[in-house]
Formats: structure tokens, C-alpha cells, sequence
């Protein structure tokens, strides 16, 4: 190909697309090796210019969260090449001491776990860290050592992101609660994570209401 590529990497951005990453307070973060949220300096051909019915909306929505830039709502890496990764959406991100942690990274990284179909990662209140890690995995098979096998989960995470994003619970589970439409409902697992399971909302339209319980079951004994 014309640029390198990175596995999980979107890699470098196209000619006129000119990214960069911001901090909390609109400053730009500078060098490499860094994180933050994900922003474009300048116009672009085809750029958003408004959305029908609600301009106003448009504008609050990407142009008037950081002064003279699109907001992207996306959380972002830039790697030591300058190669960008999506961490995930910002609203989608654990503070775990002080850290923002993106649960698309962590579950990327699960995933990468030998006998790992999917998982699904929330946060939940932590006395110390403030949020914690809770991650929902799926296997391909029954586990025999099951705490054998979350280590190895552990390991993984921490090779491919580092140790401040291992989960601090992992409950393995046989389904994710999700949409028809395929979208896994984090709303419910979040809840589950913290240890409110009076009010699930409405779960009769899930494609699969029955594994919801099974796992408020198994959040028992994690």
C-alpha cells in the first residue's frame, strides 16, 4: 500500500485531513505517544455543514465543543509513528485513576485472547480507582480452569494496552443482551456491573431477554 499499516489502526490520515488531539480543555496535545480526544483542525470538501431541521443542533453538536474545530466525539492514541487509533466514543470511556480508557480498546484487546468470541467492558463504581473494569466475555467452549483463564484475559490486556486497563472483575458469560438490530444494550450491563438490578427497563424487545438473567445470576459470585 501507499502508507504502513497497523492492525486496530486507522493509521495516517489522508491528504487535506488534518487531525489532532485535544485534552479536556480544548488544548492541543502535542508530540507522540499520546491520547485525547479526537478533533480536525480545518475544513475538509465534504464536511458536515448542517443537519436538516436543526442547525443549531449541528453546530453544538461538533463545532462548538472546541473553538475553531470539528469534535469528532471520539476518543483517541496517536502511537510513536504518528499512526491514530479510536480508542471509542467519549461517552464510552472509563476514568480509572485519573486514566481515560476507552472500553472499544479494552474489548479489542480481550477479544485477542485465545477461546475469546466477544466480550462487552463497563464501568462500575471503585472505592479507589473511582470507576472499575468489569468485563462480560464469551467463549468459544466451557472453561475448565476458569482462573486460569481469566489470567490469561489479564496478560493480554496488559500486553496489548498496559495494566492499568486489565478489568478488575470478569464474569464469563454464554450471551450479551443486544438489540435486533444487533446493538449490545451497555445499559443494562452497566447496571448489572454496579449491583442495580431492580430497574433493567423494558428487556421483552431484546433479541435475547433469557441471557439477562443468567447473567444477574453469575454477577453474584464474581
Amino acid at each position: 500500500g501507499i502508507t504502513p499499516l497497523k492492525p486496530c489502526y486507522a493509521t495516517l490520515p489522508l491528504p487535506g485531513i488534518q487531525p489532532c488531539l485535544v485534552n479536556a480543555n480544548g488544548r492541543e496535545i502535542q508530540g507522540n505517544d499520546v491520547e485525547g480526544m479526537l478533533c480536525v483542525k480545518y475544513p475538509w470538501p465534504s464536511i458536515i455543514r448542517t443537519t436538516y431541521g436543526d442547525h443549531e443542533r449541528c453546530r453544538q453538536t461538533y463545532f462548538a465543543t472546541f473553538k475553531n474545530k470539528y469534535f469528532t466525539g471520539d476518543g483517541a492514541r496517536r502511537d510513536a509513528n504518528g499512526m491514530y487509533r479510536i480508542i471509542g466514543r467519549v461517552d464510552d470511556v472509563i476514568n480509572v485513576s485519573g486514566h481515560r480508557i476507552g472500553t472499544a480498546e479494552v474489548e479489542d484487546a480481550i477479544n485477542k485472547t485465545p477461546h475469546v468470541v466477544e466480550s462487552a467492558v463497563v464501568g462500575f463504581p471503585h472505592d479507589i480507582k473511582g470507576q472499575g473494569i468489569y468485563a462480560y466475555v464469551i467463549t468459544s467452549g466451557s472453561i475448565s480452569d476458569a482462573a486460569a483463564f481469566k489470567k490469561t484475559v489479564l496478560d493480554t490486556v496488559t500486553r496489548e494496552i498496559g495494566p492499568i486497563a486489565k478489568p478488575d472483575k470478569i464474569q464469563l458469560v454464554p450471551g450479551l443482551p443486544k438489540t435486533r438490530s444487533g446493538k449490545i444494550m451497555r445499559r443494562i450491563l452497566r447496571k448489572i456491573a454496579e449491583g442495580d438490578t431492580s430497574n433493567l427497563g423494558d428487556i421483552s424487545t431484546l433479541l435475547n431477554p433469557e441471557v439477562v438473567d443468567v447473567i444477574k445470576t453469575g454477577a453474584k459470585s464474581v
